[in-house]
């Protein structure tokens, strides 16, 4: 089928962006539109002893300032974090240092949010600010994520000693120091895995709209999670009914998880809507995002690994710190808690012990990024292989082969409470080895070094746990026959619309270009849990595929009308109904045509052909890959090229293979950003950030 599921067709979504007409929230102009800027704290932590905004208010054009102050007589509450420590196995109760929505007595990262200025013109706004005076106390600064839970560290909440928000273990304690005790070969390593921003191509804004005559906030915001934005700015800020809030995030320009739920200013903007009676917008400066952004990785660990002396791998300890930052982020947890069973990756090991704590620091907050918590884990694990096939001499091919879960010993637990359900691992390796021309490498490192370079290589496998939680989707047949497809997903780069309309032209014959898609709007969309975690193919795919299912059914029974026959003898195929045995057939689009028939239609069918799916995970699915890296490095300048580089994934059934290999090459971009290129770096001393822009960063 030319629009089938497995077709590479290009994506739908790209003439509008390419031409620049997406509708993005930064494009809408609502009329009276006000405009609206953040003041942050430029220290790491101080007290606030006063705030001065006389001069501010009496600026020109100001219509608001509000402060830490206001939104405390306004009874306004906190960020919500929606992931605490009890939803991945650890203690019951942790202080919860959630944000506020502006800081009244005190600021624990620079950037924190201190006073919103609205203005008629974003010139008077940033003027007005200015015009505020804070008295600041400063004072010690915990900025290390490694130094944040030792003794004498400065103190971010009174309520989190020794700055751990939650402490917890995986695996067993026992098993592991036997295993240790019993190796003929114990490697260790020290790992940081550096702080990033995610800095996706439309940063963060958010425009508010309130309307008086029904007590209605419309929020437009750039985000992954419309339904979880209203949810927790209803209940958690403004402690009112969702039917209150409306939430549209529409086309939005990248998310890679820090759009995963209410900032700041998304509560901002609908606050001053409501004090103005005007629309506020609030759109991100590049080096405000930065600043501001949930951050993303952040960790340091002390890991081991025993082997016995034919490098088959035996225990392993990790003890890591997770940078929270100053405030839990709406998913803080994820990457620590779900990170934590990652750290055996694709290797059978019989024993494993992890400990870890969350840490706070007088940094900007850390939440969910390109894999939250699974990269970080599978990075210490990949180290360690390495450096035990270069202490004991062997091949990291090799090595690897020798440890890998087998085929046959699935369903396999891991010691971290995992269950991979497939395991084809090595012969993945076997693919890539092949590709990359393994045993080419000595001939190519021999030329490079004729040529004044060097040239390294370096082998990696990795595992990934895809799509949690439950989610649900709908299928609508218009009057003329076209479908719509109500996703409870969230597109903001992925290319759902495309894929999608494939699933609908393959599952029910109808025509790929009268498909459209409805996504993003919590008033269009019944419930949708948004994108994040891979979990949109397999969760809302197979809502999707569920609610399909449910509409032929239904047709079935249609059919049996038109066509005279029971339904039971109605079969579906290439978006034809026919009466088995015979040729009296009827086409699905025709019969959803006829279902909207003013008179003459049996009630028991109602009005329309529509139907509602979801679709409940009983496990996580485990895509996986190896990829193999060759660089060339330039001793004089240190200037790094890559070379080579191969990657295979298994990923199960490729929707769009077009699409497919767009996601590989993002997700390559970002991994060799990180390795090469990018770095949140902070002043250890007193907080200040000292990459705030791109050119630092």
């Amino acid at each position: 089928m030319k629009f089938g599921v497995g077709q590479p067709v290009p994506r739908t979504e790209d003439p509008r962006f390419l031409k620049g007409v997406g509708r993005y929230v930064a494009d809408m102009l609502p009329p009276n539109l006000a405009h609206g800027i953040v003041l942050r704290s430029p220290h790491a932590h101080a007290k606030i002893k006063s705030i001065d905004t006389a001069a501010a208010k009496a600026a020109p054009g100001v219509l608001a300032v509000l402060s830490g102050a206001d939104a405390r007589a306004d009874k306004l509450g906190s960020l919500p974090c929606t992931a605490p420590p009890v939803a991945f196995g650890g203690p019951p109760k942790a202080f919860m240092a959630l944000h506020p929505v502006l800081s009244h007595d005190r600021v624990r990262f620079v950037g924190d949010p201190v006073a919103f200025v609205v203005a008629d013109t974003l010139n008077q706004a940033r003027d007005a600010a200015e015009l505020i005076h804070i008295d600041y106390e400063v004072l010690p600064a915990a900025v290390s994520t490694g130094d944040a839970a030792k003794p004498g560290a400065p103190l971010i909440w009174e309520g989190a000693p020794q700055n751990i928000w939650f402490a917890m273990e995986r695996g067993d304690k026992a098993a592991a120091d036997s295993a240790f005790k019993a190796a003929a070969h114990v490697v260790s390593l020290k790992i940081v895995n550096n702080r990033l921003s995610a800095n996706s191509m439309e940063g963060r804004v958010a425009l508010a709209e309130y309307d008086p005559t029904n007590g209605r906030t419309t929020l437009h915001t750039s985000t992954q999670q419309p339904h979880k934005v209203r949810a927790g700015l209803a209940g958690a800020v403004f402690r009112e009914p969702e039917m209150k809030f409306r939430v549209i995030s529409p086309d939005v320009g990248g998310g890679f998880g820090m759009k995963g739920g209410v900032f700041p200013e998304d509560a901002l903007v609908a606050w001053a809507a409501r004090k103005t009676l005007r629309p506020v917008k609030w759109v991100a400066e590049r080096s405000e995002g930065i600043m501001s952004d949930a951050h993303g990785r952040d960790s340091v660990s002390a890991a081991s690994l025993a082997l016995d002396a034919s490098g088959k791998f035996l225990g392993l300890r990790v003890d890591t710190n997770y940078c929270q930052g100053a405030y839990l982020t709406p998913s803080a947890g994820v990457p620590a808690g779900m990170g934590s069973m990652a750290y055996t990756n694709v290797y059978d090991l019989p024993a494993a012990h992890i400990s870890f704590r969350a840490v706070y620091t007088n940094t900007t907050p850390v939440g969910p990024y390109r894999g939250a918590g699974k990269p970080e884990a599978i990075y210490v694990m990949e180290r360690l292989v390495d450096q035990a096939a270069a202490e004991m001499n062997i091949d990291p091919i090799e090595i690897r082969r020798r440890n890998y879960i087998r085929p046959a010993a699935v369903p396999y637990k891991t010691p971290l409470v995992l269950v991979h359900d497939s395991a084809n691992y090595e012969a993945v390796m076997d693919m890539a080895v092949d590709a990359a021309d393994w045993k080419g490498y000595a001939k190519r490192k021999t030329e490079s070094k004729k040529n004044g370079k060097l040239r390294g290589r370096g082998v990696a496998y990795f595992m990934e746990i895809c799509g949690p939680f439950n989610d649900r989707m709908e299928i609508r047949f218009d009057e003329n026959g076209s479908v719509t497809v109500v996703a409870g997903t969230h597109s903001h780069g992925q290319g759902h619309e495309t894929v999608y309309a494939q699933m609908m032209s393959e599952w029910l014959g109808v025509d790929f270009h009268s498909v459209r898609m409805i996504q993003g709007d919590t008033d269009a969309v019944g419930f949708g849990r948004g994108t994040y975690g891979s979990r949109s193919m397999t969760i809302g795919g197979s809502a999707l595929k569920n609610a399909a299912d449910v509409l032929i059914e239904k047709a079935k029974k249609m059919a049996g009308h038109v066509l005279e026959a029971a339904a039971g003898d109605i079969a579906f195929a290439d978006g034809k109904l026919t009466v088995v045995g015979t040729d009296k057939s009827i086409a699905l689009v025709d019969l959803a045509r006829k279902s909207y028939a003013p008179a003459g239609w049996p009630a028991e069918f109602g009005v329309g052909l529509e139907a509602v799916g979801t679709f409940t995970p009983t496990r996580s699915n485990f895509a996986n890959g190896c990829h193999i890296c060759e660089v060339e490095v330039d001793p004089d300048t240190g200037s790094v090229k890559i070379a080579r580089y191969i990657g295979v994934d298994d990923s199960g059934i490729i929707i769009n293979p077009l699409l497919f290999e767009g996601q590989i090459h993002g997700g390559l971009a970002m991994g060799i950003g990180q390795a090469l290129m990018e770095h949140v770096a902070f002043d250890d001393a007193s907080g200040p950030e000292l990459s705030g822009s791109f050119m630092d960063y």
